[in-house]
């Protein structure tokens, strides 16, 4: 342009401040200065350029000060008063500022170059920037006397501008002019920062004032515990998540655990948001609502507590959506723009020597929209994040406030209604893992519900107005299809119910499988389990399919419903009027329109979904809100007092025992009950606790189950309260603690039993409404029936809370004889005890659960009946060390209920009880002289278990063989996880450093192998027709666009022609038919193949999980034993659920928008470089950044992932455990401390959830903001390539389209590339166990040449066997000889790990035999298949295992034998009686794991299945351990007689029951010490079975 001059003498430089026309109107000052624009321009440098000198130096002595400026402590953040509304204004400043600057370089378009126009206002852009950051400088030092420079440039700035102002206004320059607009807003904007500024001051009084205030930053702050900074940085930083940076790259240096994420800031703590909600409730009740549970309430509450959050949360969604019209707007005005043939414009006015334009010319030159699309397009994502974090941090936050408020009721609830069967422990467990998170994905939704009618509505408009009636056609289309939506949605959640319950049925049999599956092995039974599961799997695989054809549905949907909408509606627009506006502008326009409509319409289905569920969930919740609670009457008095002091509530209670005396005196002195104690305290002194005429019950409306019950228990003392089975004994025990609820009569506690216990007060204890009678009574040890134990280590189990001391903890384990049990555990006493005990056995738990009791250094200990599953000598032990030395000589009071009439001696005081009352109560003297029958009744039983004593044998007692089954579980699982450790730590310490960077290496790298193993599990037909349907997918959509840009641009073209060429004869009119012809048929390709993608997905996730779970089946049962021993049954169990789950239904899902978001984001690149060649080399930056952006992004959202599921964990075992153990809880009045953990778990599962919900928000945020600076590059590059090189303007619209598509997909391929990673860790874990070797079923003698009968006659011969389990360990048996006659009964005995077991395991094969052989009837057995070898013999196990299913089933699951059979195998294992009285007989059911059938019956059960099974060889592994003498006699009498043609080999540990055998064979270490008849044997003095059988008597 400056060419065309003839350079004169005034413009030898082309570019002047004031310009450099001919005339000097410019610098033209006869009016005086100010009256001159280029000067009044001038004048605004000077505040601008003051700024600049003044904070340059001090921002950099700062810097240099502060080199590590990111280090400093973040106490120092102090936001100064009006700190968020100083960021907005500067942001509005900035904004402004840019309209001015494009305003100067577009007003100034003409022939000459004025700086004055612009550069003022680029000059006071720098200063704005420049401001905010000296302020945020000056903020995280806080120094705020340096603001003073800010308030002399604010001032300066305001004067100069209202000076320019006046000017205006003065010249008659009006609203016409844009100029004249942005000058009155800057000065509204440098007036307000100016006040701002004032306001500072006002408030931190840093000059003028003499004192200046103390200021703290927040709490949290001074606690560097707190990483979750998105409360506490500026503005920015909250926008941008930029504090979030330096948290997920560290993740790439070292995994995110709980220690990196910190502490939640307080605000965000259950505790505080419990408080809240407290609140809220209590202004319900004082309002006066009917029922101040029910579900409307809790939605008031909720609503009252969270609500302020949420709106802020749906402004930001409305203001997100209303910029979201932006793009299409903008690029209908670029394009029609672009699309004018004549680019000219008006002659811009010239006023005061300058040059104005107005707002309609500045709006319709394209760069500027193209910049204002870009700003817009920040804005919008800037505000959609946020609105996502702030709604899904309400939710997090009501999801803890709403699970302390369930925990709380938990405390107080009824026991009646756990064990009338009201309340499950699964219910309440459901309660928090399922509806807490549905009512937090409801609040996330929320804002959904409000903006989709808005956006919407404005959508439908913008579109009649572009489009005129034909777009209401298309939106008809869209909103018809979307009920069908809903149906489909509605249909695939049904699917989802049904499919689980599948899964559920199959895990139940897969558990079974696997917890038999010895068993199965040695009875050849696997098949039949296997078909079992597999027929399920077939079932759960057939609502599968349906799921499977819904999810299909509705992806096609989402797909074309678009497409259908854009063809219909452009179809009629060109066929509606014959001269339609089909430019591409409206084209391209409407196309993104009906892209943004599309969104909501999608989501409606799932938010009506999630409000549906949030409506369930909450009136589940209404229910158990307003179900029983203990000490009903006083529960709101101490609610009350509860209020006050909001944050105190749950201070950690000190360790000593809390005292409930003090708080007991202050607020039920107004009971009389307290009164008439008073009185009573004089006389009774010795009395610990008195119950008169007491009348309880278990329902509140239900007969008395204790009756007339006049009881005192003595001081200091040891009371005993004996009766039959169900007298009401423990039901005793539970009233005095108030457990039960009071019809009448009075339960009295001494104020002396707490003497020892003095404590703080506790403020917790104000919200524990417990009765008022036992408001009255101190902490009691409390061992109940069924032991109760927390998922924690023993020490922890034992200690419960309570400080550690040293010797009495050796005293207590003494006490309980533990030690032995201790020594076998693998970390001793700090050994992981797993949820309810699981690796324990029954008399174990009981133990460590006394051991509690005794632990504690409570007055008061109850014991119901703690030697129940103990045998004699562990009870003589206990009673003696325990409970006589270290509670009774101690003066604790004692309360023991007990079945074992011999320790009534030790009795100070006792209680009979018959029928729910008391018989007789006093000492064992009153009874002997009062009621002698009574008394001689006892005495027969005390005799008789007396015998019971001198029967049971010391050698291996029942306790030791419990030792030994857990020492062999704990040591098998315990050298696997050795091997595993030792690999990785052999692999960590080979060279540190690179190890560590290698295994960093390996979490950033994407499974790919995985991800091959499962698409190759599709087969050779579906993987390529998922692969090129999608290919050819995408092809087609651009295919529709690219034909609809070339439609478009030709209709331009041929009106422009028309205007030209066109006579008034001549008929012009551009024929559309073609087009659309062709369009239609585009169009209708690209639906089918929409459809033929989507079932290709699903077809194909439907393939590999059937062929996975298939072959994963298959390897387990053909496993090897060795696998079971030695990995855990849940790990193996998880590949059944979880993994298989996420196979089944989340993988196609992730796979189809992973793909698709890939191959969008592909094509938009492809459309746009396409169109615009220039934007490739601005791709590579971009592309780099994307990549470094989503690498650190997978590693760090893995961990927080992980981290999210593992912290769920221990919140759901910590309900469950508190619900399983709430009396005993009560009884310790520990529930301050329950409390407080619970706190703990909850906050560090939201901590978790947040950082996942800020890192999330981080990918997004910066994904948008790539996405929109590709939006800006096409934009510019498109139109400099229109204006200069003739580009269509159809392409110009395509490729804008496809620009915004870009930003929109971006993060969702980011964010789908994450899950998939996570999910194909399902894939790898299943396909480490698909590489186990099976066992060898193959036998090298074919079918044919065993002989039907084999073994018939049951002679065995053993040459030098040598045995071992695997083949990296050591053999077990060694060169063992032996020969077995048939018929023999052979007897195995030796000590615990001699070898006896593999000995019987070699005769199935179990364990790999390396050396010689065993031949059987003349046949060796390593040549036959192990299926016939093992359908061959006959084996009872230790440990009796029944399935669940019929009796019928467990006994012959082959089905191979007739009922008479059955009822003899049944008669002769004594069972016949039992059997006969159930319901259905034969085909009674046995529940899961034979529940429903005492330890006895099941190892008869297990006798009678060996019986069954005719075979000629019989081999009893210890199968009398767990049965009692009684049980005991009748087997051996059974294997006598019944079994007398068969050849038995038993395997001993109480030998007396092998007295009788024909032939005795006595182990060690694997090889045989002596080898001969019984009394051969006893009748040598140096022999090993002498000794057995004398140590045995």
């Amino acid at each position: 342009m400056v060419s065309r001059y003839k350079p004169s003498p005034s413009s030898t430089m082309s570019l002047a401040f004031c310009g450099n026309d001919n005339n000097s109107a410019a610098y033209n000052v006869d009016r005086g200065v100010l009256n001159n624009g280029c000067f009044l321009d001038a004048l605004s440098i000077v505040p601008h350029v003051f700024l600049l000198f003044i904070t340059f130096p001090i921002l950099f002595i700062g810097w240099g000060s502060h080199s590590s400026k990111v280090h400093i402590h973040h106490s120092t953040w102090l936001q100064f008063p009006g700190h968020n509304l100083r960021w907005i204004l500067t942001f509005i400043l900035l904004f402004v500022l840019v309209c001015e600057i494009a305003e100067g370089i577009v007003s100034d378009g003409m022939e000459s170059r004025h700086l004055h126009l612009y550069m003022p206002a680029g000059l006071a852009f720098m200063a704005a920037v420049t401001s905010i950051i000296y302020y945020h400088n000056i903020e995280t030092s806080n120094f705020p006397k340096l603001l003073l420079a800010l308030l002399v440039y604010w001032i300066l700035a305001f004067i100069i501008k209202t000076v320019k102002f006046a000017k205006f206004c003065e010249h008659g320059i009006w609203f016409t002019q844009l100029r004249f607009c942005i000058t009155g807003l800057l000065v509204v904007l440098y007036g307000m920062l100016l006040a701002v500024e004032i306001n500072v001051i006002r408030m931190r009084r840093y000059v003028c004032f003499k004192h200046p205030p103390e200021v703290k930053p927040p709490e949290d702050l001074q606690d560097l515990g707190v990483r979750f900074l998105q409360p506490f940085v500026n503005l920015l930083s909250k926008g941008t998540y930029w504090w979030m940076n330096t948290f997920i790259t560290s993740a790439h240096k070292r995994p995110i655990d709980l220690k990196v994420i910190g502490k939640l800031p307080i605000a965000m703590r259950a505790l505080t948001n419990y408080v809240l909600l407290r609140k809220a409730f209590e202004a319900q009740k004082t309002k006066g609502s009917s029922s101040p549970q029910g579900s409307k309430s809790i939605w008031c509450a909720m609503r009252h507590a969270f609500g302020k959050p949420l709106v802020l949360s749906i402004t930001f969604r409305f203001l997100a959506d209303l910029l979201g019209f932006a793009g299409p707007l903008c690029i209908s005005g670029i394009v029609h723009h672009l699309s004018k043939e004549n680019k000219t414009f008006l002659p811009p006015v010239k006023l005061l020597g300058v040059y104005f334009i107005s707002s309609q010319e500045f709006l319709a030159n394209a760069y500027v929209l193209a910049v204002l699309l870009f700003f817009a397009l920040l804005l919008q994502r800037t505000f959609l994040q946020a609105s996502y974090y702030v709604a899904i941090e309400t939710g997090i936050n009501l999801r803890g406030a709403i699970q302390t408020k369930i925990y709380n009721k938990i405390m107080r609830l009824c026991t009646s209604n756990m064990s009338m069967g009201e309340m499950t422990v699964g219910q309440i467990c459901n309660l928090v893992a399922i509806d807490t998170n549905q009512l937090m994905w409801f609040f996330f939704l929320c804002p959904n519900l409000w903006a989709m009618p808005v956006q919407i509505v404005v959508g439908v408009i913008l579109l009649y107005y572009l489009l005129g009636i034909s777009a209401l056609i298309g939106a008809t289309v869209i909103a018809v299809l979307a009920p069908v939506q809903y149906f489909v949605a509605t249909k695939l959640s049904q699917a989802q119910k049904s499919t689980l319950e599948y899964s559920n049925e199959r895990l139940k049999k897969t558990t079974e499988l696997l917890r038999g599956i010895k068993l199965l092995k040695l009875y050849a039974w696997e098949h039949i389990f296997h078909d079992s599961v597999e027929e399920t799997r077939r079932k759960e695989m057939t609502s599968l399919k349906a799921f499977a054809l819904y999810t299909s549905i509705s992806i096609f949907m989402n797909a074309a419903i678009p497409i259908a909408a854009v063809l219909t509606t452009f179809v009629v627009h060109a066929h509606l009027s014959e001269d339609a506006d089909l430019s591409p502008a409206v084209a391209f326009a409407s196309l993104s329109l009906f892209h943004i409509l599309v969104t909501p319409l999608f989501l409606l289905s799932s938010v009506v979904r999630s409000t549906v569920k949030a409506l369930v969930s909450v009136q589940k919740l209404s229910e158990f809100f307003s179900s029983e609670e203990i000490g009903e009457e006083h529960e709101y008095k101490a609610a009350v007092q509860l209020s006050s002091g909001s944050h105190t509530k749950y201070q950690a209670v000190p360790l000593k025992v809390v005292n409930r005396k003090r708080p007991a005196r202050e607020d039920w002195s107004s009971y009389s009950s307290q009164r008439e104690t008073e009185k009573e305290t004089s006389v009774e002194e010795d009395v610990c606790i008195k119950i008169t005429n007491g009348y309880f019950t278990w329902m509140p409306d239900g007969s008395p189950t204790l009756f007339n019950i006049d009881i005192r228990i003595p001081y200091g003392q040891l009371t005993m309260i004996v009766g039959q089975v169900g007298c009401g004994k423990s039901s005793l025990l539970l009233a005095a603690l108030g457990e039960m609820q009071k019809i009448s009569g009075s339960v009295y506690w001494n104020s002396m039993s707490d003497h020892k216990s003095e404590g703080e007060d506790s403020p917790i204890e104000k919200d524990s409404a417990l009765d008022g009678d036992v408001r009255k009574r101190g902490s009691v040890a409390y061992a109940s029936q069924k032991p109760w134990l927390l998922n924690a280590t023993v020490v922890e189990n034992i200690i419960f809370e309570m400080p550690f001391n040293k010797q009495r903890y050796k005293a207590v384990i003494d006490a309980c004889s533990l030690q032995p049990d201790i020594d076998i555990l693998p970390h001793g006493d700090q050994t992981q005890i797993g949820e309810r005990g699981i690796n324990l056995s029954g008399g174990q738990r009981q133990r460590i659960s006394v051991a509690r009791a005794l632990y504690q250094q409570t007055n008061v200990v109850f014991l119901d009946d703690p030697f129940s599953a103990l045998d004699i000598h562990l009870s003589d032990h206990l009673m003696q060390d325990g409970i006589l030395k270290m509670l009774r000589d101690d003066k604790r009071t004692v309360v023991l209920v007990t079945h074992k009439l011999q320790y009534l001696p030790h009795a100070d005081w006792i209680i009979a009880m018959k029928d729910g009352t008391i018989q007789r109560e006093g000492t064992l003297k009153d009874i002997q002289n009062s009621e002698p029958e009574l008394f001689e009744h006892w005495k027969t039983l005390m005799n008789r278990q007396d015998q019971e004593l001198e029967k049971e044998t010391v050698a291996e007692s029942k306790t030791v063989l419990e030792r030994k089954n857990l020492r062999r579980a704990m040591y098998s699982r315990e050298a696997l996880m050795k091997t595993e450790e030792e690999d990785e730590e052999e692999s960590i310490e080979s060279d540190d450093e690179d190890n560590m960077s290698s295994v960093l290496l390996q979490r950033a790298k994407i499974p790919w192998r995985a991800c091959g193993t499962y698409l190759s599990s599709a087969g050779v037909l579906l993987l390529p027709l998922l692969l090129l349907s999608q290919l050819f997918k995408h092809s087609l959509m651009l295919a529709i666009d690219y034909w609809l840009a070339k439609w478009t641009s030709d209709v331009i073209s041929a009106k422009i022609n028309s205007d030209k060429n066109c006579t008034v004869s001549q008929e012009c009119r551009f024929s559309h038919s073609s087009y659309s012809m062709v369009f239609s048929i585009l169009c209708c390709l690209g639906i089918i193949l929409c459809l033929i993608t989507s079932v290709a997905v699903e077809w194909t996730g439907l393939k590999v999980a059937k062929e996975l779970h298939h072959s994963l089946l298959n390897k387990i049962i053909l496993a090897p034993m060795r696998l079971f021993e030695t990995t855990p049954l849940g790990s193996i169990l998880n590949r059944f659920s979880a993994d298989t789950n996420t196979i089944d239904q989340h993988i196609p899902a992730t796979l189809e928008c992973l793909s698709r978001s890939t191959l969008l984001c592909a094509s938009a690149l492809a459309v746009i470089s396409y169109v615009t060649p220039v934007f490739l080399i601005a791709l590579i930056p971009l592309a780099v950044a994307c990549y470094f952006i989503q690498k650190y992004f997978r590693v760090a959202s893995r961990d927080l992932q992980q981290l999210d599921d593992s912290t769920q964990l221990p919140l759901l075992s910590h309900f469950s455990e508190t619900v399983e153990g709430l009396t005993t809880i009560r009884a310790f009045g520990y529930e301050a401390k329950f409390r407080q953990k619970l706190l703990e778990y909850t906050d560090a599962n939201n901590i978790a959830s947040l950082f996942l919900t800020a890192a999330n928000r981080w990918l997004e945020v910066r994904m948008e903001y790539i996405g929109s600076c590709v939006v800006l590059i096409a934009a510019v590059a498109s139109i400099t390539n229109s204006l200069y090189n003739q580009l269509s303007s159809g392409l110009v619209g395509l490729g804008l389209t496809y620009a915004l598509m870009v930003s929109n997909y971006l993060n969702w391929m980011v964010r789908n590339l994450a899950d998939m990673e996570v999910q194909l860790g399902a894939v790898k874990r299943i396909n480490g166990l698909l590489k186990i070797e099976p066992e060898n079923y193959e036998g090298l003698l074919l079918p044919s040449q065993i002989p039907t009968n084999w073994p018939h006659q049951g002679e065995i011969q053993i040459q030098n066997l040598s045995v071992r389990y695997d083949s990296t360990l050591k053999p077990v048996l060694k060169h063992v000889h032996a020969h077995i006659s048939p018929r023999q009964k052979v007897g195995i005995c030796g000590r615990t790990g001699s070898g006896k077991s593999s000995f019987s395991l070699a005769f199935f094969r179990m364990v790999d035999t390396f050396e010689g052989r065993i031949i059987i009837d003349g046949i060796d057995i390593a040549k036959l298949p192990l299926q016939t070898l093992r359908s061959r013999f006959s084996i009872i196990l230790q440990d009796p295992i029944l399935f669940s299913g019929t009796i019928r089933f467990n006994l012959d699951p082959e089905g191979k034998c007739t009922d008479s059979m059955l009822w003899e195998a049944l008669e002769i294992a004594q069972l016949k009686p039992v059997v006969k009285a159930l319901l259905g007989g034969l085909d009674a059911m046995v529940t899961e794991g034979g529940e429903n059938f005492s330890l006895g019956q099941r190892q008869l059960f297990c006798l009678a299945r060996a019986f069954v099974r005719k075979s000629s060889i019989l081999i009893m592994d210890e199968a009398t351990a767990s049965i009692d003498m009684a049980t005991e006699n009748i087997l051996q009498k059974v294997v006598m007689t019944a079994f007398s043609d068969r050849t038995v080999v038993t395997i001993a540990h109480r030998v007396h029951t092998i007295l009788n055998a024909d032939l005795v064979i006595v182990m060690k270490r694997g090889i045989i010490l002596e080898y001969d008849r019984p009394e051969v044997l006893l009748e040598r003095e140096d022999s090993v079975f002498a000794s057995f059988v004398q140590a045995d008597k």
